[in-house]
């Protein structure tokens, strides 16, 4: 089978077969209507995924697009808890598939068995779904929303999520967070999901890690004595420094820390938004702290032969990916933008999104994912201009895998980065090494 094949039967899997089963599970379809569950679904999905703006007048011409006649008003009345419900129990069938394209060729990222980025991204809601998923609280009162957890295989482009937490949830809970990696696979996660108890359990199944030390975190050698580690690096004169050390006061785990000095500006900078945040919060700030701003510290397990510290920065850049992918979701596909003021429509509006951007992932996956210079960012607009062919073709496997493969053609031939003189693109940089 061919991954459009794979991507086409997903496709009718979830806006079909699951979507009709869910409306009659959920009780959102309670007797024989035109506009059953399956083309609710496919109306708000596919009709959002071409105008992410879309109006009811929108969502109802794409209903007739798929063959069912219905008023503005008609799809308006049916926004309710109990088609969010059902809207999210598809959702979640769509995140349960597997689709992975064959892995991207980047020499540096084939040394490990997949290259594993872990984020979450928080969609601020009206304060009215608080009950729903509630946010962090605030000045105002109880605040609304909602957390995407999100974990992407880099290499093969498999993507995992998003999974659904309220806003106030501290990403160490995440799904994720004790999830089982490849051993030889190598994780990326940003700071707020370090935590050493996790890194040791990746120590001992084989998988490798590369983070950004946590300040605070205990520092020793191998003799296991504390180090002071601002008097150690004010005492360096290299720019680059690699040490064995031990991290943890209790786990004493070891592993590799990369010291690489920044640039005067690039510490400034880091000052700058220190002082911010301990502003708004309201926190202490140390001169350690600010001090320690000069330096990149990082932490890994991987060994000297399969990775120099300019490596490690390298692939430690790789996590920015998906930053861009959360960036990509909110710019294009603006999972935090509606029209309505009805809570019920804009979570419906949010989980159809969220739906169409996991298909869209799909698509990149049939085309561009193995290029290294792939523009996810053309690529979306492009797939928003065959949302209506994908929509008429849909029920036919044979045709919507003949618009899925003209989709391809398209995508390949178009959706490319130009590449850079100064500041480079990361996969510019990752094709740097052998």
């Amino acid at each position: 089978m061919t991954i459009i094949t794979q991507v086409a039967q997903a496709m009718q899997r979830i806006l079909i077969v699951a979507a009709e089963k869910l409306g009659q599970e959920t009780k959102f379809i309670r007797r024989q209507r035109a506009l059953s569950g399956g083309t609710f679904v496919q109306t708000l999905v596919l009709a959002f995924q071409a105008k992410p703006a879309a109006t009811y007048s929108d969502l109802s011409a794409m209903a007739a697009s798929l063959g069912v006649e219905v008023s503005p008003q008609g799809i308006a009345e049916r926004f309710t808890p109990a088609a969010t419900n059902f809207v999210e129990r598809v959702l979640g069938h769509a995140v349960e598939q597997v689709v992975a394209s064959q892995p991207t060729a980047i020499p540096i990222l084939q040394r490990f068995t997949g290259v594993y980025l872990q984020d979450s991204s928080v969609v601020s809601l009206p304060a009215e779904l608080a009950d729903v998923w509630p946010g962090v609280g605030g000045s105002q009162g109880a605040t609304a929303a909602l957390k995407l957890q999100v974990c992407l295989n880099f290499s093969t482009g498999q993507l995992q999520g998003p999974l659904l937490q309220s806003g106030r949830t501290q990403d160490q809970t995440s799904p994720f967070q004790a999830a089982t990696l490849p051993p030889g696979a190598l994780r990326l996660a940003d700071l707020g999901f370090f935590n050493l108890g996790r890194l040791a359990q990746d120590n001992d199944r084989g998988t490798y890690w590369c983070t950004w030390l946590k300040h605070g975190t205990a520092v020793y050698d191998l003799d296991g004595q504390r180090i002071d580690l601002l008097a150690w690096l004010k005492a360096q004169s290299d720019a680059c420094l690699d040490r064995a050390i031990l991290v943890g006061a209790r786990e004493r785990l070891a592993c590799r820390l990369i010291a690489i000095r920044v640039p005067q500006e690039v510490a400034e900078q880091r000052r700058r938004r220190l002082r911010e945040y301990a502003r708004k919060k309201q926190v202490p700030l140390s001169e350690e702290r600010l001090a320690l701003a000069a330096w990149s510290l990082i932490i890994v397990n991987l060994p000297e032969t399969l990775a120099s510290p300019q490596e490690i920065l390298a692939l430690l850049g790789v996590r920015w990916q998906i930053e861009l992918l959360f960036k990509l979701w909110k710019h294009y596909g603006k999972i935090d933008e509606w029209r309505s003021h009805n809570p019920w429509r804009i979570l419906c509006e949010l989980y159809a999104k969220l739906i169409g951007l996991v298909m869209f992932h799909w698509i990149a996956l049939t085309s561009v994912w193995q290029c290294p210079d792939r523009s996810l960012f053309k690529a979306v607009q492009i797939v928003q201009q065959y949302a209506l062919a994908i929509a008429i073709a849909l029920a036919d496997l044979a045709e919507l895998t003949r618009v899925l493969t003209r989709l391809q053609q398209c995508l390949i031939a178009t959706c490319h980065m130009n590449k850079r003189k100064a500041y480079l693109n990361t996969y510019q940089i990752l094709l740097g090494f052998a």
